[in-house]
């Protein structure tokens, strides 16, 4: 028996929590779920002014090849007030973390053993390298860890193996850090947003003008 696209939709709006566990025994499965995961990733940054009800409704209509009610003038206008109140939303997100960032620059910048450079980046040395700094062009590999200044984790190879890179792969505070750095060393980098990934952010796990949190292991240059 099929199931009916209105029963679908359904089901796509019960809470994870509640949804049975899905099988991912075989490709087709596996992919099923990619799909949706990437689905859900691109819409983890508008997911508060978003009806869920009626987004479920209108893939399972889709689904369904049933005709929209809505027409092109309809759809049109309703996109551009949707994308003003989220690019209102977001601007307010990113005065406020812009705010909040500066004010932990400033406590931060007063602790011991804290470093800023002229650029704004802030640094802490864990462990003296006793090896070279990587220029410009090489490449290096080290273990590093990058959390938000709440604590929240959103990148790490510790429990992996080491990252590999160019120098001139990554943001800009982070290249900055790298270069502050020799072989053996640890350091811990506080980088403001306009070194990182500004008021764009990095969604979903960076918003606008957040400052990123860096500990860095240089192991070697390449």
């Amino acid at each position: 028996m099929s199931i009916r696209p209105a029963a679908l939709a359904l089901a796509l709006v019960v809470p994870a929590g509640c949804l049975p566990e899905a099988s991912l025994d075989t490709e087709v499965q596996q992919a099923s779920y990619a799909i949706g995961y990437d689905m859900g990733r691109s819409l983890a940054e508008i997911a508060d002014h978003v009806d869920m009800v009626a987004m479920m409704q209108g893939m399972s209509d889709a689904l369904g090849r049933v005709e929209s009610p809505l027409d092109e003038y309809d759809v049109e206008h309703a996109m551009e007030a949707f994308n003003e109140v989220v690019q209102t939303a977001r601007a307010a997100e990113a005065a406020v973390a812009l705010s909040a960032g500066q004010a932990f620059l400033a406590d931060n910048a007063a602790r011991e053993g804290v470093l800023t450079t002229a650029s704004g980046l802030q640094y802490e040395v864990l462990r003296e390298g006793d090896g070279a700094a990587p220029m410009p062009g090489q490449f290096v590999t080290l273990h590093y860890r990058g959390t938000l200044p709440d604590g929240t984790e959103f990148d790490t190879s510790y429990g992996g193996e080491p990252a590999t890179f160019g120098v001139g792969q990554v943001i800009p505070g982070f290249g900055e850090a790298l270069a502050l750095t020799r072989v053996g060393g640890h350091i811990r980098a506080f980088i403001p947003a306009d070194l990182g990934y500004g008021a764009g952010g990095m969604p979903p796990d960076i918003g606008p003008n957040q400052v990123l949190i860096f500990e860095i292991e240089l192991l070697a240059i390449e």
